[in-house]
């Protein structure tokens, strides 16, 4: 499911974050050490091949809320943008840590010229983020900050499951009335 705001494409879809192929630059889910992990971190290193962590070891360590880019070897975009969320109930401020996410990422996409931009749901998995108050965090920044943008045009999220992606669009359907 897609919308317009404000000029701007947005979407929804369930699947896999490794398989976006008509989009510029995916979102990794990163550790510190932008090594393989589990969850969108392992599915997107799996799908690129050992240079994606070769790639990382330069950027290494970053800390929560900070992002990288590097190229998406054996995935079919362009590029990577890790990104480092907080660890629920250990990184603090969470709310602003994982804001920090979103916003780090989308300017990076817009320094490197990137037009379209999938994310995953960061920190919901093993980080423990609770879903609903990322989901509220992830939409209300890419809603704040893609308007500003000039060659991003196209946000997609990608949730792994059916409930998750459901959660996404009646979120989006609210903000946009």
């Amino acid at each position: 499911m897609s919308w317009e705001y404000k000029g701007k494409k947005l979407e929804v879809v369930q699947g896999d974050i490794a398989s976006q192929r008509d989009i510029d630059a995916v979102v990794n889910a990163a550790n510190a050490q932008l090594e393989t992990g589990g969850g969108v971190a392992g599915a997107l290193h799996r799908a690129a091949g050992p240079e994606l962590a070769e790639a990382g070891r330069k950027h290494a360590p970053i800390n929560p809320g900070e992002a990288v880019i590097t190229p998406a070897f054996q995935l079919p975009n362009s590029n990577v943008i890790h990104c480092l969320g907080p660890v629920y109930g250990q990184d603090t401020p969470e709310d602003e840590l994982l804001k920090n996410c979103y916003e780090k990422t989308l300017y990076l996409g817009e320094k490197e010229k990137q037009k379209s931009i999938a994310f995953p749901a960061i920190s919901t998995g093993a980080f423990g983020f609770p879903f609903e108050k990322a989901l509220d965090l992830a939409v209300d920044t890419v809603f704040e900050v893609l308007p500003e943008l000039e060659h991003v045009e196209f946000v997609r999220f990608v949730l792994f499951s059916s409930k998750e992606a459901e959660a996404y669009k009646k979120a989006l359907e609210k903000k946009l009335g």
